[in-house]
């Protein structure tokens, strides 16, 4: 009988990040805390640079044997991949069923071929944020950076031409206008994170402070 989707999916992702894919958090659909909407809200620093395509590089290295720095094109050429997650954002609101298109953080991983040692990633924007994450929460099978929402370019707003796409962390995780993903062997902490955000920023356990009862300055 043929593999569904699904199935192939999970044995992908457990081949590639080398370990049984992770249990099910939660039996609801909608991390506590959240409220579903059905917009597509746009948070950001307040900057959200015009990067022309022909301008736009991501640079991929640190801890791996093949550093490389991709233009437009070469990032398109990659395989592609399409999927549907939740995206979940830490003030408060979700929305279901987004559909992105883009490179798989697996084809990332093996296009650069990450050293022994690699335990984190970080990741800098055009618009001067960055963020971390532990590896081992992108080697999953719905992390991809995104170039399309919904088959449409991906627009400025929300973060293009590309962005990072964690659906199992606050979306603060996956950085907009990405333009160097970094392999590390330890963890540097990101803008919000120094900021008093949670390292971890898991929405089944509502991980939204590094401090559960202290709200970081600036939290809308």
């Amino acid at each position: 009988m043929k593999e569904s989707y699904i199935a192939a999916k999970e044995r992908w992702a457990r081949k590639m990040a080398g370990k049984e894919a992770a249990s099910i958090r939660s039996g609801e659909r909608l991390p506590p805390g959240q409220r579903q909407v059905h917009n597509f809200p746009v948070l950001d620093l307040g900057v959200r640079p015009e990067v022309p395509l022909d301008k736009w590089r991501l640079k991929i290295h640190g801890r791996v044997e093949n550093p490389v720095t991709l233009n437009w094109e070469q990032f398109l050429a990659l395989p592609q991949f399409k999927d549907v997650s939740d995206f979940h954002c830490v003030t408060t609101w979700s929305q279901f069923d987004m559909e992105w298109e883009g490179v798989a953080f697996f084809t990332i991983a093996e296009l650069v071929n990450r050293k022994p040692g690699a335990s984190h990633v970080f990741f800098k924007s055009y618009d001067g944020y960055s963020t971390n994450n532990a590896l081992e929460v992108c080697m999953d099978n719905d992390v991809l950076i995104a170039h399309k929402w919904k088959g449409q370019p991906l627009s400025s707003e929300h973060g293009g031409p590309a962005r990072v796409i964690i659906p199992k962390r606050y979306a603060w995780k996956g950085a907009k206008f990405i333009r160097e993903i970094t392999f590390l062997d330890r963890d540097i902490l990101g803008f919000w994170e120094v900021r008093g955000y949670s390292n971890t920023a898991d929405p089944w356990t509502e991980d939204r402070f590094a401090q559960k009862d202290q709200i970081p300055a600036g939290f809308p």
